[in-house]
């Protein structure tokens, strides 16, 4: 099954992209390839671009501080474990001290690093980090992968809060939808949402041999899927077919 999602707000738009990049991140540093090494560099600038707005910081604190409220109220619930209970606070406890004992924005301190803004600066160039424009970097890549693992792993540790903070809030945001089977009619599907209730993710599951794929739309009152099927050259054009899928709602 294909997963497609889809955020109803900014601030939920930002935390998938973060997840998309550290992700990438991870599975670049654990390869030796120095291509691979020079991504990872590339990732860990596009973090720190989309962490540059001003309030991302506070914007995960308060999300992190509001779950903690959320599941406080559940003590003393008889149908709620008080082990698994604990065990998540202290996570988002773990979470929220070590966001915020960082100071300024996620990776600041990787700006007063000469050499990597030098990159940085570069990197935006087409073929700007060429062996004649940034030598020394030239040099790093043809270090052993184990010496540029550690590099990359030292820098990549001061954007760690931030990347548990998100995983963090993005598992339990999805862990709080229930999957239901739904079919789109000719193509169309629409739910109108319920109302007083808040959803900031839609989830979207579809078996790929169909070979469809849904643009989604929504907001607070009323989602919309439209499934498109792909034409030679990439061309999308609406599907007239009866299609089923998987739909979670997470609010």
């Amino acid at each position: 099954m294909i997963l497609y999602e889809y955020p109803f707000n900014e601030r939920l738009r930002t935390y998938l992209r973060l997840e998309q990049l550290f992700r990438r991140l991870g599975e670049l540093i654990a390869r030796a390839h120095p291509l691979d090494h020079h991504y990872a560099l590339v990732t860990m600038f596009e973090v720190m671009d989309v962490a540059a707005r001003a309030d991302l910081k506070a914007d995960v604190l308060k999300d992190l501080e509001k779950h903690k409220h959320q599941f406080d109220a559940y003590r003393g619930n008889p149908s709620i474990s008080e082990a698994a209970l604990d065990g998540v606070i202290a996570q988002l406890d773990q979470c929220f001290a070590a966001l915020n004992a960082q100071t300024g924005k996620a990776g600041q301190s990787l700006t007063e690093n000469d050499w990597l803004m030098g990159i940085r600066s570069r990197v935006g160039i087409p073929g700007g980090t060429c062996g004649f424009d940034l030598p020394a970097y030239y040099a790093w890549q043809h270090h052993a992968p184990e010496q540029r693992q550690n590099d990359l792993h030292h820098w990549a540790a001061t954007l760690a809060p931030l990347a548990e903070s998100v995983y963090l809030l993005l598992r339990l945001m999805r862990d709080s939808g229930v999957p239901q089977k739904v079919a789109a009619d000719r193509g169309q599907f629409q739910q109108n949402l319920p109302p007083g209730r808040i959803f900031q993710l839609l989830r979207l599951r579809i078996d790929p041999e169909l070979e469809l794929v849904p643009e989604i739309s929504g907001n607070r009152l009323i989602v919309s899927v439209r499934l498109m099927r792909q034409e030679e050259g990439g061309k999308l054009v609406p599907s007239n077919e009866d299609a089923a899928f998987e739909l979670t709602l997470c609010a």
